[in-house]
């Protein structure tokens, strides 16, 4: 189904909620961002205000297309009122099957009858997220990658439930916000997450057993393998706290001791040390 243009919803106003909707703005779609944390939306708005100006003072875009992103961005405290008549919704809220599963839910039931809704998962079964859905074969998964803005890919993850208008309309989504989609079956932990969390975990353990420091392990995948940033510092900018969760939830359901998380992992959560956003994490950030 091609639609020459989107009304869209996106729940989630973290760093991955706030990335995709400054996307949806830029590909010429009318576009709300909505959460229950007002200030979470005050600061998602400040984020894509400033990746718009440092696009301008880089001359990446001009100043009009940059107000003209901006005129298609508003925000809504109300899931059901955001998401009314919407025909494309993308949930990014908390990595918790229960949470995706009812904020899509009441996302269905206000959005236009026939809506794409998407789920930003990057692990948990999008089939299990469609149950809570009046129209399962309208649900599919899109992975999106930190920061949007930048990264190319989005993962399209398909579950059985799915029709395949809805494979094809998501396809169609991902072109039309300027990026390249692999197609994965709804599997746990899909194909990008199963891999990079494996690299990761590695790469904590060497660290535990004193292989090499952290920016040696970094710098041994980003000049030898041509990485762009090395699996310690991409922990680092997701959250280790994302990291760990993912890895308990493939832990459990692959039963592989390779997605054990290692203790370092666990340690570090513990403390607080979380990653960039908290100020350290495997490496430490000085405050801006």
């Amino acid at each position: 189904m091609t639609r020459p243009s989107r009304r869209v919803a996106v729940i989630g106003a973290g760093t991955m909620g706030s990335g995709i909707a400054h996307a949806s703005a830029s590909a010429g779609w009318q576009t709300v961002l909505t959460d229950a944390d007002p200030d979470a939306l005050s600061a998602a708005m400040t984020a894509i205000e400033g990746v718009l100006k440092g696009a301008v003072t880089r001359q990446k875009m001009t100043a009009q297309d940059a107000g003209q992103i901006r005129g298609r961005l508003r925000i809504e405290p109300a899931l059901p009122e955001a998401c009314r008549e919407a025909d494309l919704v993308i949930e990014a809220v908390f990595e918790d099957l229960e949470v995706k599963r009812d904020v899509l839910g009441q996302a269905g039931a206000s959005a236009g009858p026939d809506a794409l809704l998407a789920s930003n998962t990057s692990s948990l079964s999008v089939a299990a997220i469609a149950r809570g859905v009046a129209k399962p074969e309208r649900v599919i998964g899109l992975h999106f990658f930190n920061p949007v803005h930048l990264m190319r890919l989005v993962e399209i993850i398909v579950p059985e439930s799915a029709s395949v208008a809805t494979r094809e309309e998501a396809e169609e989504v991902v072109r039309a916000m300027g990026k390249e989609a692999v197609v994965v079956k709804d599997s746990p932990g899909f194909a990008s997450s199963r891999l990079g969390v494996v690299l990761g975990l590695e790469a904590m353990r060497m660290l535990e057993q004193g292989v090499a420091s952290a920016a040696d392990i970094d710098r041994a995948m980003e000049l030898g393998y041509n990485h762009p940033m090395g699996p310690l510092k991409l922990t680092d900018l997701v959250g280790l706290d994302v990291r760990l969760r993912i890895a308990e939830h493939l832990h459990s359901t692959l039963r592989d001791a390779q997605y054990e998380p290692p203790a370092i992992l666990r340690r570090l959560v513990a403390e607080g040390r979380l990653g960039k956003k908290t100020g350290g994490g495997f490496y430490d950030y000085p405050a801006t």
